[in-house]
C-alpha cells in the first residue's frame, strides 16, 4: 500500500465558513496596517499645528478608502489583478516616502523591503 496515511480528506467548507488565512495573508494585512498607521504618524509630525490635524486623519483614511476600493478581499471596484498589485504597491510607497520625510530612511527602506516581497508572494499565490 502507498503512503496514503499521511493524507487527509479535505471537508468541505459549510456555507458562510472561510479557509484558514495562510502566513503571508496575515503579514499582508500586518504590513498594510503598517502603511497606515505610518501615514498618520507623518501626518501628525511632518506639519504645523493646524494642518497636522488633518494630514493625520485624512491620509491614512485617503489610503484606507483607495485600499477598499482596489485592493480588499471585497473590494468595491473589481479589477485586474496587476491594477491591484499597482494600487497595493503605491499604499506601501507612500508609507515608504513618509518614512523617508522624517528622516528614517532605512525604516523606509525596510518596510519596502518586506512589503514588496510580501506583495509579490501573495500575488503570486492568488494567480496561481
Amino acid at each position: 500500500m502507498t503512503d496514503s496515511r499521511n493524507v487527509r480528506a479535505q471537508a468541505p467548507l459549510a456555507p458562510g465558513m472561510r479557509r484558514r488565512p495562510s502566513g503571508l495573508e496575515i503579514g499582508s494585512v500586518l504590513c498594510g496596517l503598517f502603511a497606515f498607521v505610518t501615514l498618520a504618524i507623518w501626518g501628525f509630525l511632518a506639519w504645523p499645528f493646524p494642518w497636522n490635524i488633518v494630514a493625520g486623519i485624512g491620509a491614512p483614511a485617503l489610503a484606507i478608502v483607495v485600499w477598499a476600493l482596489f485592493v480588499s478581499p471585497r473590494a468595491v471596484l473589481a479589477v485586474h489583478p496587476f491594477v491591484r498589485a499597482i494600487v497595493e504597491l503605491f499604499v506601501y510607497a507612500a508609507a515608504t516616502v513618509a518614512w523617508w520625510s522624517m528622516g528614517q530612511a532605512w525604516i523606509g527602506l525596510g518596510f519596502a523591503i518586506v512589503a514588496v516581497v510580501l506583495g509579490a508572494l501573495n500575488g503570486r499565490r492568488r494567480l496561481a
